[in-house]
């Protein structure tokens, strides 16, 4: 028998290199890299437009109109006690000052002014049930409120006694009626203001801060995903011999074209809420808030007239309030009658003084403001010279006189100083206004730009590449 013949052995076959080692596997996945630097681009962006928008909704439709609505229901509840100490001190004397017809219709469009601010407040507070239980007591305490007032009115009325304090009984009712209105019901209101001024504040710490993050991330991003679309560029003209590929350098300028616009509409979305924050919501909530206790202490002067009992009372809660609207060191009155003077006469030299509007003096920048901020000091300046003359009087034994004065001299002055805070508040009601407007409409094309420059992107980087994987079939 011969040998078996042996077959000689093959030789094992070399390894196949991975996919992704092949020239069509780097393009492939160079490519999915390509389209991931996209699609986080547009998330990022997404994500950082929406807290722009969510900030917007928030400050400028929700929870900042309601905080300016419980404002000025504040300043017209307090007009309305200070609308019956009125008429109760005018008595049957229709020609003094405005008259008791005016005072009338003034409470009746106070009222009036407060039905509607609680049903605004009510329908935006449907979603918290602390400020809608403060609703509710609001409600409830402005109908006592108001049938004790009327009731004062209506005995006053038929006691017609002169110009001056009422009857007792009239006296007593009012005093029920203004108490409920000063540890009530205006405290109530105040507390509405700051829970939705919370909201308001924090909407806006944290709206804000993500914005600016957004803007980080969107940058970072969007300048990967363009370094990322060169580099793929770059593998294909040393592999393929092509200077140029068309459509993934349109893909490069539209993400990079994406990314500056992103980064640019976030900066100035950031400080535009900024702005409608700082310089349009807090100096309007503010200013409104001053011109409500100022409103409150003009009441506190007719009070300290009807109701000599309780004179020093309201004389010592016109100076408490006084210290709030505008601050100056002295315990007593004739020492923050100074006090002013010194203040105002510093303006705008120097802001040395605090209280509402020594924060407003302290934080305006444009020179309209400046102007504005001006005129309010001296009609304040005015309404409280005014003041002193009238207790002069009232302590020197001339009571009519007093009355005089508060009905016609003094409450010119306070209608001038009101008039100039009216006029300052406007100006950040339109600063506050202007930018919410801009804010919203600077996003509403990006509804359908950043998913329309997203899916083009995505498109052209596949039509970019698909050549060249055809080059290997």
């Amino acid at each position: 028998m011969g040998r078996p013949t042996t077959l000689p052995e093959r030789p094992a076959p070399e390894p196949r290199a991975p996919r992704r080692r092949t020239v069509p596997g780097r393009i492939r996945t160079l490519a999915g890299v390509c389209l991931l630097a996209v699609a986080l681009l547009f998330g990022g962006t997404f994500w950082a437009i929406g807290n722009v928008r969510d900030g917007l909704q928030v400050i400028g439709h929700d929870a900042g109109p309601q905080v300016v609505a419980t404002a000025d229901m504040y300043f017209a509840l307090s007009d309305m006690d200070a609308q019956v100490a009125n008429v109760l001190l005018i008595g049957r004397d229709t020609g003094l000052g405005e008259g008791r017809d005016t005072a009338v219709q003034r409470y009746e469009q106070r009222r009036t002014e407060v039905g509607k601010a609680l049903l605004l407040a009510s329908d935006l507070a449907m979603g918290d049930p602390t400020e809608k239980l403060t609703v509710v007591a609001l409600l409830n305490g402005f109908g006592r409120y108001q049938q004790l007032a009327e009731r004062a009115m209506l005995l006053n009325q038929q006691a017609d006694h002169a110009a001056g304090p009422p009857p007792t009984r009239v006296i007593e009712v009012y005093r029920e009626a203004t108490d409920l209105m000063r540890l009530d019901l205006l405290p109530k209101a105040y507390n509405l203001t700051l829970e939705s001024g919370t909201i308001v504040r924090q909407t806006y710490e944290d709206e804000h801060a993500a914005i600016t993050a957004g803007r980080i991330i969107v940058g970072v991003v969007g300048l990967g995903a363009v370094l990322t679309l060169v580099g793929i560029q770059v593998f294909l003209t040393r592999r393929f011999r092509r200077l140029t590929n068309p459509a993934l350098m349109l893909a490069t300028v539209g993400v990079g074209a994406l990314t500056v616009l992103a980064v640019l509409l976030l900066g100035a979305q950031a400080e535009g809420l900024r702005k409608a924050k700082e310089e349009g919501f807090n100096s309007v909530l503010a200013m409104s808030r001053a011109r409500a206790i100022g409103n409150t202490m003009h009441g506190d002067q007719s009070r300290y007239l009807l109701d000599p009992e309780r004179a020093d009372t309201y004389e010592q809660v016109y100076l408490d309030n006084s210290q709030k609207v505008l601050y100056t060191p002295g315990g007593s009155l004739d020492k923050y009658y100074a006090g002013v003077n010194k203040a105002v006469s510093a303006f705008p030299g120097q802001a040395g003084f605090l209280g509402f509007h020594g924060v407003e003096a302290a934080t305006v920048t444009r020179s309209d403001e400046r102007t504005a901020v001006g005129k309010v000091l001296k009609g304040y300046q005015g309404f409280q010279r005014g003041d002193q003359e009238m207790r002069r009087l009232a302590l020197g034994g001339q009571r009519g006189k007093a009355i005089g004065h508060r009905m016609g001299y003094l409450s010119q002055t306070f209608q001038s100083y009101d008039t100039a805070l009216v006029d300052l508040i406007k100006l950040h009601r339109t600063t506050f206004n202007d930018q919410i407007k801009s804010g919203d409409s600077a996003l509403g094309g990006w509804n359908w730009l950043l998913p329309g420059v997203a899916l083009a992107a995505a498109a052209l980087i596949l039509a970019g590449v698909q050549p060249r994987l055809s080059e290997y079939r």
